[in-house]
């Protein structure tokens, strides 16, 4: 029989990434739209890990299952790491993939192509019924593109520049992505802790 865990997310790119890590080793994987009575825990923190924490806390909480959750996001180094916590909602609440990579392009248009270095940080925190809480973290280091390139992953995955792939993030199949992307670290590392616990 698999091992549980309850992913605090009811976002599908996310879901299955970690899905399709987490299956191999094991692992079962639920989320949040299995409990569509749970709501939304609004994001109010500070830094990634904050975020993390608060998701994981409210879903382990609500449902007794060891509960992962992350907050990731990209940091760009020409607009002092923002987008950052706010990467999801960059262009406003109404926000969309589009719109982000749209307003992202634009913060850029004047910065050279050797100053738009970036990447992208995952946070994992991973907290237990019986009060135990771990943080990991996973980056992935790259440039923003001046145009978007690629029809895979989510977010600003088109725009990603990954040098140790020379591709787009976009254009990375999924178990190229899951192999060096933020999320695929911080993962992996959650899964040795998960099984720890």
């Amino acid at each position: 029989m698999p091992d549980l865990f309850l992913l605090a997310t009811r976002n599908s790119g996310k879901l299955r990434e970690i899905a399709d890590l987490a299956g191999p080793e094991g692992f079962e994987v639920l989320s949040l739209a299995d409990f569509p009575a749970l709501a939304e825990v609004e994001e109010t923190g500070e830094t990634f890990a904050a975020n993390a924490l608060l998701k994981a806390r409210a879903a382990c909480r609500a449902t007794g299952l060891i509960t992962l959750a992350d907050d990731s996001g990209l940091e760009v180094d020409a607009l002092a790491g923002a987008p950052g916590v706010r990467s999801a909602r960059f262009a406003g609440e109404n926000h969309c993939d589009r719109s982000n990579n749209a307003k992202l392009l634009e913060a850029l248009r004047e910065t050279p192509a050797a100053e738009r270095t970036a990447r992208f940080r995952c946070v994992m925190a991973v907290v237990t019924p019986a009060g135990a809480e771990r943080l990991v973290e996973g980056v992935a280091e790259g440039l923003i593109a001046a145009e978007p390139r690629g029809a895979g992953g989510f977010g600003y995955d088109p725009l990603f520049w990954l040098p140790e792939a020379g591709m787009m993030m976009a254009e990375l199949s999924p178990a190229e992505k899951n192999r060096c992307s933020h999320r695929g670290k911080a993962l992996r590392q959650a899964l040795r802790v998960i099984k720890d616990m």
